[in-house]
């Protein structure tokens, strides 16, 4: 009997469940992959591929024959459901073996594992079909686990694997996947008949058993027993990383320092596509960023292909001070603009030695990590979860350094290697399969007042036209549901919310703080937070006045002077939309102190526009009228201070607002959201000081 203890790994199999799906082995296959996926500790997102083999009916024959079911291309085990296996003919497979010609014509086998496709409804398969294809067992595990890397990309990785297991785990050298690796496999398993897997020098482990249930246990077994020995050395050592050269600042000062550098960093990562940010001040990167060995460890790279594609050949490490003053940015842009340089052309260099007749043309030469040293990682792709994703396999990377270098000495891919792997025509092609990124891919939006109405339709417009979003509200209930509904549409990676009144510097100031640490800066800012009061002349009360003014005019104001701050440092322009109102171009019954202040709003925009249009800054505004559906505007008695105003009565307030309108139109959030999105969304991008009535039209209200 299999131990079911451990401290390394999570134990997550349930019997229940499993007897539930007993008999059905490709949806025990799914249900493996899940819980393995489920424990980071034993791979990563989207990395590593499981399988099973089973009997079938093959369609045009009706005889039985032998199916291979795999994760399929671009899968995450976490999240695996059935349509993301790939299926193929066993015999069919292993038969391409007569069509191999050598290490020279590996892409040309991919081609040729559609020919063994058995369920047509399937993934398409993965380079690594052929690792699980030529090993005998039912069910088999290949990931890559910290521990087991640690191992493998160790400089005695073979002897230690050799000594740990008593013979039991095999090796096999690094070798990129494909059809030659895996007779490389088969090869090991043949000569070596009593092991229980296969370590691959560099890249990560095979695992397997003649039943789901066996395969899980043994996978757990082997990481656990390479997880216990790198931990038992690490706990040996006087200092890990050979100690720590410098201490981190405090969380909250960090955090500060991060958001104050990664507007600046984004600048510099977005010189060719825009770019999302991601920071972590995990307690595993200090220790690495702070320590004597980063100088000697950063610049090798990583091992695992895996952790290597989404990382880029090395990081960038910053040469400032924990406590840096990062109060001059034209000084800290200055003092770092070398060191971007440098990168850059330190890839472009690694691209010219190494590339091949047909490489892909050079990608983007920026760093996708950077590293901070006393304050954090920072990391940056085309979206929020790449960037994410390459946060967490550059801390796989750290914890298999930290390792390797405990139990012997850390080795990264040779650069070459490195190369064919990034530039791999496989690769490539994935790439190329890719949607192509939507209109505001790779933007940031904040918008002030958007937990609900007007503001909840623009951020989830904007949303789901690529951006990501800081959704803001001073009202935490409605803020709350808010964010959980745009998790629930966009993914957690999308969204952030942060309490904010617009009436007090110091809320502003830590909303966007608190926009910039989670993405990286801010591109678009919509200051849609507003209120109204409908009161004849003499019922309104300076109360009243100052409400008006401190929301509507003075939150415009200091909300978009933080976010110029920001947009500033990113050195990419932005655009600021001001939802202001029809009534500030037409005049009304009880409406003096409303009116007014949405003129001051209207009259402030076109000064913004005329003073950051030097910073590519652009300021519209977008008047709504009469939007009744979802707003916050129409409690707290305005509703029937309008309709007293026109002698009618509150249910007759969208049908009189419709009437009066040339259009006759009722007109909704999603119509001012949709006004946003065409000031922003690429095709105005020369327009500024404009504004854009949605009213229905009003002809009093139009411009002239």
């Amino acid at each position: 009997m299999l131990q079911k203890e451990f401290k390394h790994v999570s134990y997550l199999w349930n019997e229940a469940k499993a007897a539930e799906l007993s008999g059905d082995e490709v949806s025990l296959l799914v249900y493996r992959s899940n819980l393995l996926g489920a424990d980071l500790r034993l791979t990563n997102y989207g990395g590593g591929n499981t399988s099973c083999k089973v009997s079938g009916i093959d369609p045009l024959t009706g005889k039985p024959v032998e199916v291979l079911w795999i994760k399929g291309s671009g899968g995450d085990l976490g999240t695996l459901t059935h349509s993301g296996l790939s299926a193929l003919f066993l015999e069919r497979l292993r038969g391409l073996e007569n069509n191999y010609k050598g290490l020279a014509y590996e892409d040309e086998m991919v081609a040729l594992f559609n020919h063994c496709i058995y369920d047509l409804q399937s993934k398409a398969p993965s380079i690594d079909t052929p690792l699980h294809g030529f090993l005998p067992f039912k069910h088999i595990d290949h990931l890559h686990p910290d521990a087991a890397i640690a191992i493998a990309a160790a400089k005695d990785g073979e002897r230690i694997t050799r000594e740990l297991f008593e013979g039991k785990i095999g090796w096999v050298p690094w070798q990129k996947p494909g059809f030659d690796l895996g007779l490389q496999l088969k090869k090991c398993y043949e000569q070596n008949p009593t092991i229980r897997g296969i370590m691959l020098g560099s890249h990560g482990l095979f695992t397997w058993g003649n039943t789901a249930y066996d395969c899980y246990l043994n996978t757990l077994e082997v990481i656990e027993k390479c997880a216990s020995y790198v931990e038992e050395k690490i706990q040996a050592q006087s200092a890990i990383f050979s100690g720590e050269k410098l201490q981190s600042l405090p969380t909250i000062q960090r955090q500060k320092q991060a958001a104050a550098l990664a507007p600046i960093l984004r600048g510099f990562c977005s010189s060719a596509t825009k770019m999302v940010g991601h920071f972590s001040d995990d307690i595993r990167v200090l220790e690495f960023i702070n320590s004597n060995d980063l100088e000697k460890l950063a610049p090798m790279g990583t091992s695992c292909p895996d952790h290597f594609l989404r990382t880029k050949i090395s990081p960038l490490v910053l040469p400032l001070q924990p406590a840096e003053d990062l109060s001059d940015t034209t000084f800290i842009q200055y003092k770092l603009l070398p060191l971007f340089e440098d990168y850059r052309k330190m890839y472009a260099d690694y691209y010219a030695s190494h590339k091949h007749l047909n490489s892909p043309a050079i990608r983007d030469s920026n760093p996708v990590i950077i590293l901070y040293p006393g304050v954090g990682m920072f990391s940056f792709a085309k979206d929020k979860s790449t960037a994410r994703v390459a946060s967490e396999f550059y801390l796989n990377a750290i914890n298999v350094m930290r390792g390797a270098e405990a139990i012997s000495e850390y080795t990264a891919l040779p650069k070459q290697e490195a190369f064919n792997i990034e530039y791999w025509l496989l690769e490539e092609a994935k790439l190329q399969r890719m949607p192509a990124p939507k209109s505001l891919s790779g933007r940031i939006a904040l918008v002030t007042g958007s937990g609900g109405g007007i503001g909840k339709a623009i951020a989830q417009k904007l949303a789901s036209e690529g951006a990501c979003i800081a959704l803001t509200d001073n009202h935490a209930e409605r803020l709350a549901e808010a964010q959980k509904e745009f998790i629930q549409l966009f993914g957690k990676d999308k969204v952030a919310a942060c309490l904010l009144d617009v009436t007090q510097i110091a809320s502003i100031q830590e909303a966007i703080e608190s926009a910039v640490l989670c993405f990286g800066g801010v591109d678009i800012i919509v200051n849609n937070a507003g209120l109204s009061i409908s009161k004849s002349l003499e019922e309104h009360t300076e109360k009243d006045w100052d409400l008006l003014y401190s929301v509507l005019v003075k939150g415009q104001m200091f909300v978009s002077q933080e976010a110029v701050h920001i947009m500033r440092k990113q050195s990419m322009g932005g655009d600021i939309i001001n939802i202001v109102s029809k009534n500030a171009l037409v005049s009304g019954p009880n409406n003096a102190g409303y009116g007014s202040a949405k003129a001051a709003q209207l009259h402030l925009s076109r000064l913004q526009a005329a003073e950051l249009g030097k910073d590519k800054i652009r300021v519209n505004v977008v008047n709504p009228d009469a939007v009744i559906a979802g707003s916050n505007i129409w409690s707290g008695g305005w509703a029937e201070g309008r309709a007293k105003a026109y002698g009618i009565r509150v249910d007759e307030l969208p049908d009189f607002y419709a009437k009066r309108t040339l259009l006759h139109e009722i007109i909704l959030p999603e119509d001012i959201a949709n006004a946003c999105f065409a000031m922003v969304g690429g095709l105005l991008n020369k327009s500024t000081g404009n504004t854009i009535n949605v009213d229905g039209g009003i002809a009093a209200a139009f411009l002239r």
